[in-house]
């Protein structure tokens, strides 16, 4: 009975083995026979836990990733770390994402450090229900208080007026833009979200401001880029730190506003953007709604997301504006005639946008060359096969910019400056359909109307007041066009001269 039992035991071991390495090989044979059928994207070999790190420049990961797009294609993969990234190149590959396959590309994948800030809340890195919310709220209220109409118009000339007395103190000696570029700016963002400007040298406003440009260089700085990828390991470092002490500066400076606007509501006679969701967040309190997206932190988020968006890629783009102008002075000649033969010393107007087309076209061709947004995070909101690849739900894409604005097959000088991209046989203004600075598709910017009034004003403006040219010398060759680390590409530090001319 004894060897008979053994006997058993080993026949049921060898059947339970044997039926083990049956499913084994059906498990591997329907696996690869799966990734056959659902091919991935290709990419550079990862290496255990750094992933593709040691393959990217971490100061300006975007060029890594257009230079890796010319060998694996315009749809491939590459691991930051541990994490796997799907990396869109090119106009068509870019535009057929966030356009025809809107819904699924449609979601933002925050970095780790913004979902400890931002927690889900806001416009800009929020997904979902509460996302949707916050995002149509938002564009009817800044169209009702005055994005893209007459009244936003003046606010943005009395500005300028304001920033060009700025200008002229300096006399023609040489001065960092930067500063008197970003309050005047941020100042119209503010007109609508607070009902309010600020004076340029209040310390709470030049503070806010100040604040929020440093963190856009900290939040693309490499420790904060290796925070993102292992927090777990790099969770000490100061840049984190600092974006956080400002980040919750921010919020008490805005709490304090809130409080003001708060204490003198009417909310028949709605000032901006705040007294808007003050009166939207009361109602539904009163509802007895338990369900809710308008609450606090919404509002602080969301207004937070429109000051910064409103002030940092303008502001940025009108520096890059005013350099470009300095280093190229034929084309700044060509701008300046133009301006003084169609408007001569009058007030430039939106309406003069159609008869500027030169003018126009130099704007449209800062925005394209800076490309100061070179890259979007993204993620997959279900599985999708894109041109033959697969994509798994809650992949973290990256839709490149920059090499929409920069594609050799879409634009004859794609890395130099030439406003000619934007212009026909005849010199009148052409549209571009490779032209996408403010993103496509579901997330387009929310702000591009308000953003493109801007531009223009501010830049025809300055233009017919004054005449832009280096540092006494600097030559124009020697300005540097190469931009400064951040989420946003700014110019490098600099100084320019402002020769008033009226």
């Amino acid at each position: 009975m004894e060897v008979l039992d053994l006997v058993l035991q080993f026949s049921s071991s060898v059947s339970l083995w044997g039926a083990l390495v049956v499913l084994l090989l059906v498990y591997l044979v329907s696996s690869f026979s799966s990734q056959e059928d659902r091919k991935e994207p290709p990419g550079p070999k990862p290496l255990p836990f750094l992933g593709n790190l040691l393959l990217l420049d971490l100061k300006r990961p975007y060029n890594t990733l257009v230079e890796l797009s010319k060998k694996y294609g315009s749809v491939f993969t590459v691991y930051m770390g541990p994490s796997k990234v799907v990396v869109l190149a090119g106009y068509k590959t870019v535009k057929e994402a966030l356009v025809n396959h809107a819904d699924e590309f449609g979601e933002k994948e925050p970095h780790r450090i913004l979902l400890e800030t931002h927690r889900g809340n806001g416009i800009l890195m929020a997904n979902g229900e509460s996302w949707k919310e916050m995002r149509r709220f938002a564009i009817t209220n800044l169209r009702d208080f005055g994005m893209g109409k007459k009244a936003c118009e003046d606010k943005i000339i009395e500005e300028c007026e304001q920033l060009i007395e700025v200008f002229k103190k300096f006399k023609g000696e040489a001065f960092d833009t930067a500063h008197p570029i970003n309050y005047a700016v941020s100042n119209i963002i503010c007109s609508i979200v607070y009902g309010s400007r600020f004076e340029y040298n209040d310390p709470q406003f030049t503070t806010m401001v100040d604040g929020m440009n440093k963190s856009i260089q900290l939040l693309a700085s490499p420790s904060v880029q290796m925070y993102n990828m292992f927090p777990w390991i790099c969770g000490w470092i100061f840049n984190r730190r600092e974006i956080h002490k400002t980040f919750h500066f921010n919020k008490k400076q805005n709490s304090e506003l809130f409080s003001r606007l708060k204490e003198t509501l009417i909310p028949q006679m709605c000032r901006g953007f705040v007294d808007a969701f003050l009166v939207r967040k009361q109602r539904v309190e009163e509802s007895g709604s338990t369900n809710s997206h308008f609450h606090h932190e919404n509002l602080m988020i969301t207004v937070l997301n429109l000051f910064a968006a409103g002030t940092d890629t303008t502001a940025t783009t009108l520096r890059w504006g005013l350099l470009f102008m300095a280093k190229y002075p034929k084309i700044q000649n060509q701008v300046r005639e133009e301006l003084i033969k169609t408007i001569g010393s009058r007030q430039v107007q939106v309406e003069d946008r159609k008869n500027l087309p030169f003018t126009d076209a130099v704007i449209h061709e800062t925005q394209r060359l800076a490309s100061i947004v070179p890259t979007l995070s993204h993620r997959t909101s279900r599985d999708v096969t894109f041109q033959g690849h697969f994509i798994k739900k809650g992949t973290v894409v990256y839709p490149l910019l920059t090499s929409v604005l920069h594609d050799e097959s879409e634009w004859e000088k794609p890395h130099s400056f030439h406003p000619a991209h934007f212009l026909d046989k005849d010199g009148k203004f052409i549209k571009r359909d490779a032209f996408m600075p403010f993103s496509a598709g579901r997330r387009v910017c929310v702000g591009e109307s308000l953003a493109r009034m801007e531009l223009f004003i501010f830049f025809a403006s300055l233009l017919q007041h004054f005449r832009f040219t280096p540092p006494a010398g600097v030559s124009e060759d020697e300005l540097d066009l190469t931009p400064r680390m951040g989420i946003t590409l700014q110019p490098s530090p600099h100084t320019l001269c402002a020769v008033s001319c009226m």
